[in-house]
């Protein structure tokens, strides 16, 4: 198997041509009904205080990173 993405197989790799955009990697979620009411509602507050806007994928990146950053799989 070569670096390439393998979806079948659930490997990571780096070529992810067309659907990077600036370091991001697109992927799909599935999610309960009332994390979308809770996403909205942290990305307005987030968007409110710190006067930029937020939306719900940057709150779930948020999310994802403190969780690893806790469990010390990333800095």
């Amino acid at each position: 198997m070569d670096d390439r993405q393998d979806h079948a197989h659930g490997h990571h790799g780096h070529d992810h041509e067309g659907h990077e955009h600036h370091g991001l990697v697109e992927v799909t979620l599935l999610l309960e009904d009332e994390h979308l009411d809770a996403l909205d509602e942290a990305a307005s507050e987030l968007s409110r205080e710190l006067k930029q806007p937020w939306d719900r994928g940057a709150v779930v990146r948020l999310a994802v990173s403190e969780f690893f950053s806790r469990r010390g799989k990333i800095t």
